[in-house]
């Protein structure tokens, strides 16, 4: 089969297109002809590496996709081969205290497809049966891609990290990346007022088309000043910030009292410089999250089938041009998720 391989670390260079042999599959696996592939940032960080963290290389990056079955392992019985399915990114253990708890994303050994073990960029991928959700009727292959890893991110972020709830003002920084679209669409099946930042007028009509009550040009305007304006000097209940050191300190400051500010990434840098009085004499919360649990995905996922989310694709390119699509995400040109087809 062909597959992107990264060997060492570096720019888009790295990704070599390659053959390889088809991957083997344990009785609890299913092997999965791959349709499409949706990137992520995480595939970038893969990619380029991380101070202080070890990736296993050689890897096959690529953390969500979706495609047909080709071949189930002994033990898996609710797919079949032919079946159109979609790959829950996240891997625990299965036997631990957390995932017997149901929060598999908390299991010491968590992985992530294309960051711990090989991944969907790639014509064939082979992952634990629990791992697949069967494509609603009609759903396409580049939609199931562009689905699980970002709605799973926000969903937990707000839901169950911030505990949203109707009337709850909301800002969402850098509206056009995949997390920040699912998390707009989600805060308005909440019934939040939403606040969201881009950097160009045309990320700022997207991100109004999609629910977005207050829009502001974060390249061009104050957004604490518009948003002092906005809530009548009363501040934010919650600030989703991916963004990291350009955007952290702003976003606690726009924070109301009680408000909570949360975070599943650093696009921007890791450092932050902040005031820590201005955390506890308004009993501010800094909350951190990574993924969630496969529960919340298969909750997410009857949500996609009914069309109450639905995924933003940015573009569609062929496997062979992952470079391209690598260089797509981090000039931040996308408004939504890059899709990828072997």
């Amino acid at each position: 089969m062909q597959a992107i391989v990264i060997r060492s670390h570096g720019g888009p260079e790295v990704l070599e297109l390659v053959d390889k042999p088809v991957p083997a599959i344990r009785a609890d696996e299913v092997l999965v002809r791959t349709r499409a592939a949706g990137l992520n940032h995480l595939d970038v960080w893969v990619r380029k590496g991380v101070p202080g963290h070890k990736f296993p290389l050689p890897i096959t990056p690529g953390c969500d996709g979706a495609g047909t079955v080709e071949t189930v392992g002994a033990l898996v019985t609710h797919v079949k081969p032919g079946d159109r399915v979609a790959f829950a990114p996240g891997i625990g253990c299965g036997v631990c205290a957390a995932c017997a708890k149901g929060d598999d994303h908390l299991c010491r050994s968590y992985g992530i497809l294309g960051e711990t073990r090989d991944g969907t960029c790639a014509e064939f991928v082979a992952v634990p049966g629990r791992n697949l959700l069967v494509l609603p009727p009609g759903a396409s292959f580049e939609a199931a891609a562009a689905f699980p890893l970002t709605y799973l991110t926000a969903w937990h972020m707000l839901v169950e990290r911030c505990r949203v709830q109707a009337g709850d003002d909301v800002l969402v920084h850098a509206a056009g990346s995949g997390v920040s679209v699912a998390a707009i669409q989600i805060l308005k099946l909440h019934g939040c007022r939403i606040f969201a930042t881009a950097s160009t007028p045309e990320k700022l009509a997207r991100a109004r088309a999609l629910g977005a009550d207050v829009v502001v040009d974060s390249a061009r305007e104050d957004v604490p000043a518009k948003v002092r304006e906005a809530t009548g000097k009363a501040g934010l209940d919650v600030v989703v910030d991916h963004v990291g050191e350009a955007t952290f300190g702003s976003s606690l400051r726009m924070l109301k009292k009680g408000g909570r500010v949360v975070t599943c990434g650093a696009t921007s840098g890791p450092k932050l410089e902040t005031d820590l009085r201005l955390v506890f004499f308004k009993s501010l919360s800094i909350l951190g999250s990574t993924m969630g649990s496969l529960g919340e995905l298969h909750r997410l996922w009857t949500l996609f089938g009914r069309g109450l989310l639905t995924p933003v694709v940015d573009s569609v390119l062929p496997l062979a041009r992952l470079a391209e699509a690598h260089a797509r995400l981090e000039s931040r040109a996308a408004f939504g998720k890059v899709i990828v087809v072997p």
